[in-house]
């Protein structure tokens, strides 16, 4: 890091970065005190050049902390101009909207890279010849050091909507057709969207200033000419004072030229930061953006701290000399005529059949798909029908709903399956579309959460689809239909977290790669630790990283570190979220390209189109369809069963007898640890325990401490009870507990009397990433209504956990629903025809719970045959082979018929086998089987670490070789020819002693990841029984508190946000399953241990409840040398 200077501070050296030195004190020469003379009268102000966060790394402040300090200025106006895009405005404009300033909107534009502007030269015998470019003058040191490598800056203000619609047209024209993040706006696009925009001349980066210091006032004044000429009288200069003088060198002469030129003055300050103490946070974020270190960033960094927002009567002091600048911005903002209010937004219209209209169509097809979905189609259904396709004509959504069923159409024909989830479930119109597969009416579900005259905003409709190529398919048809600029994926805001926050601003500050890895891993989970309760303290993370947390620079460190999570770092591409619109999307957002080819994004999120108005059908990959899209004719096809996923036998026996003993390895949303905790004490035994079950596993009722409670009622041994008497039809089928959203919706009407658009409010703030900051301000609201109710003390606060809990996440009751059918189908499958459920889930992979490792012994340990790569017999993927069962034969576990098939493993599992190469044994093995390794290699063109991990994992079985036979095989085919070895026989017998098992399940880890033969922990069994370990499938015979011992290796860590800090462990042995949990303290000790070991030794308490089974760990073990099982970690 160098050298750093010091300054005597408290009797002491305090060694400090040279970026935090003081700024030097500028005293005013003759040059510059005018600008530094009070201002006689207060000028009326409006600040039109500020960059946000949403700069990215060129603004330190967001959108609302810039407004929150205008108010505090009393600033009337605003103008956001983020750097090639609007992303922060939506912000900008509900911040304002509240606190009573315009949100003015604008762009700072990059334009494409040109040469100076030169004047014209002489004629000559072939016309115009230009004059030689002057050699350009150092760099001006007044010049921001933001300038780009390629391009200067101009910076544009929205007048009007058709401004808007121009600007939001250039910014998607200038981004698409260039690299991510490389936007440039060319002269010519600059002509064609000029109209309703105004245009400031810029600051130290822009266009003329650039021509002013490469070329001098006449080079400036063509500048300003050529802008002119594309903006007409709408063309503003821009002056700027950051008391450095250079820079008025730089104003004398602009002001000069709009003399000259007949043109305004506008004063800006070039905003950056809100405040004045916010500099040291943008020079840490303009340090990452150089990729630098504050210390070597130099004028990068500038050499004041006055780009922060400033009163009128501040700018009026600056601009003393000239008011005419300050008023003119004012002036200027009350000219800007448009806001974001005025978006005009509007979803496309559906192409009908002749003859039809909106409502009759959709009527048409609803009341056709009922007959057919509801059965019976009662009353009540067609009632409810009714009801809802009176409302969805009132509010004109008939569009909507027919784009949406357009899309299930094409997935119907497509043969994708697809399902509706969310709150769409609670529509039996979406039902009736074959939207969702939730019948509504019979689920008693509320169709007000989905749908209300109230609520004032669209339905959102997601869909889930199967990932990968089938989802893609299904988003390009949306892309043909609308057109490529009627349609775009909502984007995903990428924000700094504890991890990424404390590497950047570490390497920021100058530290080593290894002190930045050191912080990185001990702060990685600060604020999410945090907020799960833990107490941390930054002080002490540090010094248990190996800091000094009272070193100067670690205290600068700790003060900003802080300060940049939650700040903007990258636009993303939300999972699945499309907007379309009639006509131009790119008229109502810019669009700029995705990582993903194919695909454009919005500069907006899905809670910022929302919040506008803008329409989004969410297209979610699902890997479990996937699975299920495989299953079902893998069914149909090998073992001649029709099944139809949408008319399972409702309440199989089977079925929830496996769910309660929480067999559930790879079923859907129920595989996890805590639902394989909770199923046996849940015992469910019909479908809406399963989505009880589905709902009650998420952090917001975990959280509000609901789970537990409600499985002591279940279990009869805690009363029903509810918080007040009028609670209880909305909690009666939850036993008196509020598991699903729509519960607290209801709770908060009916015991805090909110209206309509209060409950709407706090549904959003439950669904939304930012709804911590939204829920603390309902909470208010929510007591006081509860006291004028009557409802005080211990109900009320019990009311309002339950209630903020679902701030951390909580399923709609719909949504659960919808899951819990998959789940259903899922369980159904795995029951019933568990060949193919396991191949459908390891060609599906990586999906769900576990690794291939741990499915291929569940599915083992459920009389599935698995068979293993072979060359002579595999293909890329897994597939069905079909198996002899004696007549009579009974599983020795289960007693029942073994199952249909077997699976045989894919190439898709083997470790440094490159795609093509796989591939290409399928492809040539179709022609003709490979007649010996060397005809395999000649015809493959198999690298020689392919070749040789096929040997070891035994793949090479069909050529009669043994892996080690094998692996000698393939070193003879790889020895290069020639005369010396000509006499060695081709087929030479292999010296080398064949594998152990032992060896075999080493090499099959090294070389799949996964192994058919005996479990790891296998080999050690002789040795674990001496020291009194208990294998996994005898731990449910031993009884409650009783002492153990269980071993395994480690399948599973977890420490789920809401578990104050608890680490579950999963640990597999040969016989099965066990669990183990392990306590804040114990973990902090023996850390190192328990999370580097493949496998452990778990001494502790046996703890058993409800069928529960699982060891309160005390003392631990590493199983040295152990075989590394893939594992889930964390998630």
């Amino acid at each position: 890091m160098g050298v750093s200077p010091v300054r005597i501070r408290a009797g002491r050296l305090s060694p400090l970065p040279r970026w935090h030195r003081p700024p030097i004190d500028l005293r005013p020469d003759d040059a510059y005190a005018h600008c530094v003379r009070s201002s006689a009268r207060p000028l009326p102000y409006a600040e039109l050049h500020v960059a946000s966060a949403f700069s990215f790394l060129q603004g330190a402040s967001p959108p609302e902390d810039l407004i929150d300090q205008a108010v505090a200025l009393e600033l009337p106006a605003l103008a956001l101009t983020d750097v090639n895009g609007v992303y922060g405005a939506p912000r900008l404009h509900a911040a304002a909207r509240k606190a009573g300033v315009r949100a003015l909107i604008g762009a700072e534009l990059v334009l494409a890279d040109e040469p100076p502007l030169l004047p014209t030269g002489r004629r000559g015998p072939l016309g115009i010849v230009p004059l030689p470019a002057p050699a350009p003058p150092n760099p001006s040191p007044a010049a921001d050091p933001d300038l780009p490598p390629d391009g200067a800056r101009l910076t544009v203000l929205v007048e009007s909507a058709a401004g808007y619609r121009n600007l939001c047209r250039m910014l998607t024209t200038a981004a698409l057709g260039r690299p991510k993040g490389y936007a440039r706006v060319t002269w010519d696009l600059l002509a064609e969207h000029a109209g309703g925009l105004r245009c400031l001349s810029g600051d130290g980066n822009g266009l003329v200033a650039r021509e002013l210091a490469l070329g001098g006032p006449d080079a400036a004044r063509r500048a300003l000419e050529r802008l002119t000429v594309r903006f007409g009288g709408r063309v503003h200069v821009e002056l700027q004072r950051h008391r450095v003088r250079e820079e008025e060198h730089r104003n004398r002469a602009l002001v000069d030229l709009a003399r000259k030129l007949r043109l305004p003055l506008v004063a800006t300050n070039g905003v950056r930061y809100a405040r004045s103490e916010d500099k040291p946070l943008h020079d840490i974020l303009t340090s990452i953006r150089h990729h630098t270190t504050l210390d070597a960033a130099g004028a990068l960094l500038g050499s004041h701290r006055e780009r922060h927002l400033k009163s009128a009567a501040e700018m009026a002091r600056l601009f003393a000399d000239l008011p005419e600048a300050v008023t003119g911005a004012a002036e200027l903002a009350e000219r800007l005529d448009f806001t974001l209010a005025d978006l005009g937004y509007r979803f496309p219209d559906y192409p009908l059949p002749p003859g039809e209209t909106p409502s009759s169509f959709l009527r048409h097809i609803t009341w056709n798909g009922a007959r057919a979905r509801f059965r019976p189609f009662t009353a009540r259904s067609q009632a409810q029908i009714q009801k809802e396709l009176d409302l969805i004509e009132k509010l004109h959504l008939e569009g909507y709903f027919l784009i949406v069923w357009d899309i299930i159409q094409f997935c119907h024909r497509e043969n994708i399956l697809a399902q509706g989830r969310g709150s769409a479930a609670n529509s039996a119109v979406c039902y009736a579309l074959s939207i969702t597969a939730v019948d509504p009416v019979k689920m008693e579900l509320l169709f007000e959460r989905f749908l209300s005259e109230e609520r004032g905003e669209w339905p959102d409709i997601d869909l889930d689809l199967p990932s990968g190529a089938p989802r893609e398919k299904v988003i390009q048809y949306v892309y043909q239909r609308h057109g490529e600029r009627g349609a775009a994926m909502t984007a995903n805001v990428i924000t700094y977290r504890d991890r990424s926050a404390t590497r950047e601003v570490a390497k920021a500050f100058g530290y080593s790669a290894e002190q930045v890895d050191k912080l990185a891993k001990q702060l990685g989970h600060f604020s999410y630790d945090g907020s799960r309760g833990e107490e941390k303290s930054l002080a002490a993370e540090l010094t248990a990283a190996g800091f000094d947390p009272e070193e100067p620079r670690m205290q600068l460190f700790a003060r900003e570190w802080p300060r940049i999570h939650n700040l903007p770092r990258h636009l993303g591409q939300h999972s699945g979220g499309m907007v379309i619109a009639a006509g131009r999307l790119d008229e109502v957002v810019p669009l700029e390209p995705a990582a993903m080819p194919g695909r454009v994004v919005v500069q907006w999120d899905k809670d910022d189109c929302a919040d506008l108005g803008i329409i989004k059908v969410d297209l979610l990959g699902l890997g479990m369809l996937n699975a299920l899209e495989e299953m079902v004719p893998t069914i149909r096809t090998h073992e001649g069963v029709q099944v139809d996923l949408a008319h399972l036998p409702p309440d199989d026996p089977k079925v929830y007898r496996m769910l309660q003993k929480a067999d559930t390895v790879g079923v859907f949303q129920v595989e996890s640890r805590a639902q394989m905790s909770s199923l046996p004490r849940n015992h469910p035994e019909r479908f809406y325990d399963l989505v009880i079950q589905v709902g009650i596993i998420r952090p917001g009722p975990i959280a509000g401490n609901l789970a537990s409670p409600y499985f002591e009622r279940r279990n009869r041994r805690q009363p029903v009870t509810y918080a007040h008497p009028s609670l209880e039809p909305i909690l009666k089928r939850t036993l008196g507990i509020p598991i699903f959203q729509e519960q607290l919706l209801r709770v908060a009407m009916v015991a805090a009397g909110f209206s309509g658009g209060e409950a709407e409010e706090l549904r959003r703030a439950m669904g939304s990433k930012r709804s911590v900051e939204r829920m603390q301000k309902i909470v208010e609201r929510l007591r006081q209504g509860m006291t004028e109710r009557g409802i005080t003390g211990k109900p009320q606060d019990e009311i309002v956990q339950g209630i903020t809990s679902f701030a951390l996440y909580g399923f709609p009751e719909s949504h659960a629903a919808s899951f819990a059918l998959i789940a259903y189908a899922s369980a159904w499958l795995k029951a019933h025809h568990p060949t193919a459920f396991y191949l459908g889930l390891l060609n599906a992979w990586p999906m769900g719970f576990y690794h291939p490792s741990t499915l291929v012994k569940d599915a083992q340990r459920h009389g599935v045959e698995i068979r293993p790569v072979d060359v002579q017999l595999s293909g890329v993927r897994c597939h069905w082979e079909d198996r002899e069962i004696p007549e009579g034969a009974r599983d020795r576990r289960t007693g029942e018929v073994p199952p249909a098939g077997a699976i045989r493993l894919g190439f898709r599992f083997v470790r440094r086998l490159r795609r093509q190469s796989a591939a290409a044994i399928e492809r040539e093995r179709r022609i003709a089987p490979f007649a010996s390794v060397d005809d395999l290699v000649r015809r493959t063109h198999l690298h020689a670490p392919e070749i040789a991990v096929l040997a070891e994992i035994g793949a090479l079985a069909g050529f009669g070789l043994t892996r080690r036979a094998a692996l000698w095989q393939v070193a003879r085919t790889a020895r290069p020819a020639g005369p010396l070895l000509d006499h060695l026989e081709d087929e030479e017998p292999s010296p080398l002693e064949e594998m152990t098992p032992a060896e075999e399940t080493v090499a099959d880890y090294t070389g799949a990841q996964l192994t058919l033969g005996p479990h790891p922990v296998s080999y050690y069994r002789s040795a674990l029984a001496a020291k009194g370990i208990t294998p996994a499938a005898e731990l449910d015979g031993l009884p409650n508190g009783r002492r153990v011992r269980t071993a395994g290796s480690v399948i599973v860590r977890q420490r789920p946000g809401t578990a104050k800090g608890i680490l579950f462990l999963t640990l597999e042995d040969e016989t099965g399953m066990s669990q183990a949990i392990v306590a804040p303290d114990l973990l902090k000790e023996h850390r190192k241990l328990i999370v580097g070991s493949p496998g452990l030794v778990v001494e502790g308490v046996l703890q058993k409840k409800d069928g529960t089974c699982s060891v309160k760990g005390e003392r631990f073990w590493s199983l040295k040398k152990l075989i590394e099982v893939p594992s889930h970690d964390w998630r």
